[in-house]
């Protein structure tokens, strides 16, 4: 399938986020067969669904990754990538929306538009569900639905933590299932939420390889 721009947001809150954030560019870059090509601002945000912990910094990193054999297999492998990543940083599963060491999240593989199961190496990176740990014990004990990767990364549009960045990088695009460009649906975002959501801190300086 040759090569494929994807798109990866990067997040962290605990320690030292701007540190893990510029170490975790560096190791993107470095996966086999991947190629850095693009590296957003560096913005502050607040919290999004468990609020009762530090604002996060957020970016977005393009890649030119291995579209794979089709763009579900591509997709999952870049996953798994993403996935080790994490681990390697530390990252253990905890509280559904809670702090992160570092967060890596596929919002966007080409064009494609995908929805598929998550193999169980995968599907086990799940971190419990607070309104599942809520239900009644009976039927807490039925099998969990499927996990799936699903690009665009369905809370994309929502989140002014991706869209700010993910506009740095690419504003005029109309990722698959959109009605309007990554920059128009920040600038609304923004709208809605308030400057206060948001807060650009530093760019990136590609010779230096760090946000300044």
């Amino acid at each position: 399938m040759g090569r494929v721009r994807a798109y990866v947001g990067l997040g962290s809150n605990v320690g030292h986020p701007r540190v893990v954030l510029t170490r975790a560019v560096a190791d993107l870059a470095g996966l086999p067969g991947i190629r850095l090509r693009g590296v957003s601002a560096l913005y502050r945000t607040r919290p999004v669904g468990v609020t009762d912990q530090p604002d996060f910094l957020n970016a977005v990193v393009a890649l030119d990754v291995p579209g794979g054999s089709d763009p579900s297999a591509g997709a999952l492998d870049l996953l798994r990538q993403l996935k080790g990543l994490e681990a390697a940083f530390g990252r253990t599963p905890g509280r559904r929306w809670g702090p992160r060491v570092l967060d890596l999240d596929l919002l966007l593989f080409g064009r494609a538009r995908i929805s598929v199961e998550r193999p169980a190496d995968l599907a086990a990176t799940r971190e419990p569900n607070a309104a599942a740990d809520a239900r009644p014990a009976e039927s807490v004990a039925t099998a969990p639905a499927p996990r799936l990767l699903e690009v665009p990364h369905r809370d994309a549009a929502e989140r002014l933590f991706v869209l700010a960045p993910l506009a740095d990088l690419a504003p005029s695009l109309v990722p698959p299932g959109w009605s309007t460009t990554v920059a128009a649906a920040s600038r609304q975002r923004e709208a809605e939420e308030g400057p206060e959501a948001i807060r650009r801190l530093a760019d990136w300086d590609g010779v230096a390889g760090r946000w300044r």
